[in-house]
């Protein structure tokens, strides 16, 4: 039997008080599930992050060629995005703190399989354990953070908190990975995660107060296996499509199962009594809307990460350490403005800051599209990264306040995961559809450069064979001296190109979450969330 403290959820329509007798120590319970909810959510993120710095140090290590490299980062985030709304489910049901304890505890044991990783087979392994951790720390984490909060106030300020450490997390990371890979490993970066995962679910044990919700769902089975595997399907058809070919026939199948079986997710969660995604929450324009902007703008942002390490990674083979400083221009800013950008939010409303960092992202990736891959000065990627980064500061916390803040409060377990499962669907995305348009690019854009070279056919013939095989990425690798190296320049040429492509995909995409915000949450105020509440959902 657990002893656990439990945390209940205020009504509506009033704060909770505790007697003036309790008043310490329920401040201390929220501190401590507040920190533990954030040391955690970060060493998830970090986790989450870390292959976005060592991109080329994968490549170096594992000889890794076309998708591999993608799939580092992709089986992390498949299994958050398949699994988040499960958890959100057994959070309800057991208790969001357990689930922390658990998903801490994979973090840590997938970080020591990535450190001691062999291949990249088992690179994809340890990532997987990693995520399937972190998919249960992101929204039961949140969850905690919006139970032990006793009014908007304070639920506002512990969501921007969360949010920074979540991307303090993001920021470390490269700095970390970088600081190892210039000691001459990269491996004891995934031990220190592997620690700090530990410590934190000490710390959880130690300090958090236990959340459950007082509606306790029922696990709907079909609606878990059709979306999971609907969900990886069209994933996997997206990752190998640039390798493989997009009409090669399993990539095909993959893509039009992986279709059906969402369609058929979508139907069964229109009839079950207690469905894994309640799509009435949908009815809510605050949520709907917040709901895509996530999904738009997280691809725009972590598309951006992925093609800025992609370039100055395996592209341009430019010391770790120097993406490890860009990146914290990329995801400190939105640790280092927690305090702005929750008075912000309070004067201007979630709106105008959601409408203006997405423009700013936007704008850095238009800026970092006219870069040519052949010029190696890396400072002119610190106005761009920290456009981008200031775009994502500006976005995460409000984004995320208002999707949880439009549903009454028994649907904060179901709120959180979801709009954790659609911020992290647009994560996911961002590397497998920029791979996919910078990958293609590059390996059209090879192929014909290599026909039209006044390469020797000692040099042509291996280059040909080599891309063909690895694409664009292993030609680009090959040392000097190696049959078909004298080509690696056309490789290098052709993956500027192609990322340049990407970055401009990013760009579009980020100005559309602009776009959404500014007319799609056009008359919402920040008081006008709290007060709807009650009623949204039932209406």
């Amino acid at each position: 039997m657990s002893h656990d403290p439990e945390v209940s959820f205020p009504s509506d329509s009033q704060s909770y008080s505790p007697p003036r007798a309790q008043e310490a120590a329920f401040k201390r319970g929220i501190r401590g599930t507040l920190a533990a909810a954030s040391l955690t959510v970060m060493v998830a993120q970090i986790a989450n992050a870390l292959p976005g710095a060592l991109n080329g140090e994968f490549q170096k290590t594992f000889g890794t060629v076309g998708s591999q490299l993608t799939w580092i980062t992709a089986s992390f985030m498949v299994l958050v995005v398949v699994f988040e709304l499960t958890f959100g489910v057994l959070g309800d049901r057991y208790g969001h703190r357990k689930l922390v304890l658990g998903g801490s505890a994979f973090v840590a044991v997938g970080s020591v399989v990535c450190a001691l990783a062999p291949t990249v087979q088992l690179m994809w392994v340890g990532s997987a354990i990693n995520g399937l951790g972190a998919g249960a720390i992101f929204p039961a984490s949140l969850a905690l953070v919006a139970a032990v909060s006793r009014n908007m106030s304070e639920r506002v300020r512990g969501i921007a908190i969360w949010a920074g450490f979540l991307s303090a997390g993001s920021a470390f990371s490269p700095l970390l990975g970088g600081v190892f890979a210039g000691l001459g490993s990269w491996r004891g970066a995934y031990v220190v995660v592997a620690v700090v995962s530990l410590v934190a679910l000490v710390l959880t044990a130690l300090l958090a107060r236990e959340a459950v919700s007082p509606h306790v769902r029922s696990m709907d089975m079909w609606g878990q296996v059709t979306f999971a595997l609907g969900l990886i399907l069209v994933l996997f058809s997206l990752i190998q499509g640039p390798e493989a070919g997009w009409s090669t026939g399993y990539v095909l199948a993959s893509l039009v199962i992986g279709v059906v079986l969402l369609a058929v997710f979508v139907a069964i969660e229109l009839k079950v009594a207690d469905p894994l995604l309640d799509l009435r929450l949908f009815r809510i324009r605050q949520f709907t809307v917040s709901s895509i902007v996530a999904v738009v703008g997280m691809f725009a942002f972590l598309g951006a990460c992925f093609t800025t390490s992609m370039w100055l990674g395996p592209v341009q083979h430019q010391n770790p350490m120097y993406l490890g400083l860009l990146f914290l221009l990329l995801q400190g800013p939105a640790f280092v403005l927690i305090p702005v950008i929750s008075r912000l939010q309070a004067r201007i409303g979630s709106r105008w800051l959601m409408t203006l960092g997405f423009a700013a992202m936007g704008a850095g990736a238009l800026i970092a599209s006219g870069f040519n891959v052949l010029d190696r000065d890396v400072t002119a990627f610190i106005l761009p990264c920290l456009l981008v980064g200031l775009g994502f500061a500006f976005t995460l916390s409000p984004m995320t306040a208002i999707a949880v803040n439009s549903v009454p409060r028994a649907m904060t377990g179901m709120a959180s995961a979801t709009t954790n499962l659609l911020r992290d669907l647009g994560f996911v995305l961002g590397p497998v559809l920029v791979g996919a348009v910078a990958f293609s690019a590059a390996g059209s854009r090879l192929v014909v450069s290599l026909q039209t070279s006044n390469l020797s056919p000692e040099e042509l013939g291996p280059a040909l064979g080599i891309a063909q095989a690895g694409g664009p990425i292993a030609l680009n690798s090959l040392p000097a001296g190696v049959p078909g190296a004298a080509a690696s320049e056309y490789a290098l040429v052709a993956l500027g190109g192609g990322f340049t492509q990407a970055y401009l995909v990013v760009a579009i995409a980020a100005l559309v979450a602009a776009a959404l915000s500014y007319f799609g949450l056009k008359g919402t105020a920040e008081h006008e969330l709290d007060e709807s509440r009650g009623a949204s959902v039932s209406a």
